[in-house]
């Protein structure tokens, strides 16, 4: 499996599908056919014991390959039972050939009539890459028997109902157990409400040949827990902290020092060389004795704070800070001391309040805090999580993590990562706390601030499923990843 895979919009897509039909001489039918056998292959794999298979075929080329799975299951001996919603004919020449070889096999079509056969798997080859509305009433209560069914479903291209660039679905969409990519992963299928619907998403190249589409320039990228041996090289023997960097992590407010406490955990916990906390006076001693090695100051305002941030190479500014006459104080210290920041939490809201460019910064909204920011709602933001980043990222002219299923990393200039990793499990207060701090730590390390977001994001997510492997997802406390933090930044 690559460290890094090269995810699509569904333009680029068709327009590799053509230039493979043009330039590199493969009829469309052949493509079809390659992509049905493909299917198969995942069918025979993933669910052998399968004797009755039903295909949901709807007019596109994804109908047709539907109909090229239909074909070869029944040439194996299975019971096939192809179901279209009514009127559905195929509109394209290659689908309309692979229902007629369909027919010549034997095969016949039953328009959807309300009822689905009793079938132990289905293929759902309803819609393509290009539906971008609801689906079509009859198509919604096809997907809504196929759902209920509660068996394996396999969709090809793209779960039918969501829209493959932004993973949203404007209406009912089918649950898969596993989704087959074909020609190149599409950017849609790994964030957002897309998680929900796609199962393992897997991806066949229809035996196009390595290389063919690198002038097409990715519209986004997967990053995978294998690939953070590239940001965390082993450290040389006669290294001191000094080379290590100093996080300072501002936050705390009354009743919140919890906050603070894991944003410099989870700083020290990924290798930096100094950590140093800037909170209330009331927080210092419990925060002393939960963690003696962060240097903890008491800090009442702005003046007290100046000095601190003067030593620091990188401020973590937000967890537990608050929004009071405190709170406010130190977050306009931070903005002007033109030291790289991580923004997270109280900071997001405070900066929402008053928008000004901070292009040394960090931003590490959840989507609540990304529509704020933006003055949207929420739903807008969840419509388009990539759109919502890269328009956060130019308004704020800085990187930007937007957290979530399928966490998406923008900045002006760069092409947006999806972190490949992470479990419900995360979505618990204080994870976005130890995230800052391990962030931070990146960039007082030494790394971009793109990459040290890229970085932090991926190191704490694939941190989440270690711990969650441990004892499950439900319960899981943000200290969890602290051991597994430790373990996975020395990919060696």
């Amino acid at each position: 499996m690559s460290e890094q895979l090269p995810l699509y919009r569904t333009s680029q897509v068709r327009a590799m599908d053509e230039l493979a039909s043009g330039a590199f001489g493969v009829p469309p039918y052949e493509l079809m056919a390659r992509a049905g056998a493909a299917a198969w292959r995942v069918l025979q794999q993933r669910w052998p014991g399968v004797r009755h298979l039903g295909v949901a075929c709807g007019p596109g080329n994804n109908g047709g390959d539907g109909y090229v799975v239909a074909r070869l299951a029944r040439a194996a001996g299975l019971k096939v039972s192809v179901v279209t919603p009514p009127g559905a004919t195929p509109r394209t020449a290659q689908a309309r050939q692979a229902l007629a070889d369909w027919r010549a096999a034997g095969g016949t079509v039953a328009p959807f009539d309300g009822m689905l056969p009793d079938c132990e798997a289905w293929v759902d080859a309803l819609y393509g890459i290009g539906l971008t509305r609801p689906p079509s009433e009859a198509a919604q209560s096809m997907i809504e028997r196929i759902n209920a069914a509660r068996v394996p479903v396999l969709s090809l291209d793209v779960p039918s109902g969501l829209d493959a660039d932004t993973g949203h679905a404007a209406g009912i969409a089918v649950h898969a157990s596993a989704t087959l990519c074909f020609i190149a992963a599409k950017r849609g299928l790994y964030t957002g409400m897309a998680r929900d619907f796609d199962g393992e998403v897997l991806l066949d190249r229809l035996d196009l040949k390595i290389g063919a589409f690198d002038d097409f320039t990715p519209a986004a990228w997967l990053c995978r827990p294998e690939g953070l041996a590239r940001w965390l090289a082993p450290r040389h023997a006669n290294a001191h902290k000094g080379e290590h960097g100093h996080v300072l992590c501002v936050g705390g407010e009354e009743g919140m020092g919890g906050a603070v406490r894991l944003c410099a955990e989870g700083a020290l916990r990924t290798g930096v060389g100094l950590a140093s906390v800037a909170t209330r006076r009331s927080g210092v001693a419990a925060l002393v004795a939960a963690r003696p090695e962060a240097m903890t100051h008491a800090v009442e305002d702005a003046a007290a704070l100046r000095p601190l941030v003067e030593r620091a190479t990188v401020l973590a500014v937000g967890p537990g800070l608050g929004q009071g006459d405190w709170g406010r104080a130190l977050f306009a210290e931070a903005l002007g001391s033109g030291k790289p920041l991580v923004l997270d939490a109280d900071a997001l809201n405070l900066l929402a309040n008053h928008p000004v460019a901070v292009p040394q910064a960090i931003l590490t909204p959840h989507p609540g805090e990304a529509a704020r920011l933006l003055a949207c709602d929420k739903g807008a933001v969840q419509a388009d999580r990539f759109a919502a980043a890269e328009a956060l990222a130019q308004k704020f002219q800085c990187t930007v993590v937007l957290k979530g299923a399928g966490t998406i990393v923008a900045a002006p200039s760069e092409i947006p990562a999806v972190i490949g990793a992470g479990n419900p499990g995360m979505a618990t207060g204080g994870m976005g706390d130890v995230l800052s701090g391990v962030i931070g730590a990146l960039v007082a390390q030494g790394l971009p601030l793109f990459q040290a977001a890229v970085a932090g994001a991926l190191l704490h997510s694939a941190a989440g499923d270690a711990a969650a492997r441990v004892g499950g997802e439900r319960g899981l406390l943000p200290s969890d990843l602290f051991p597994h933090l430790r373990r996975m930044a020395n990919p060696g």
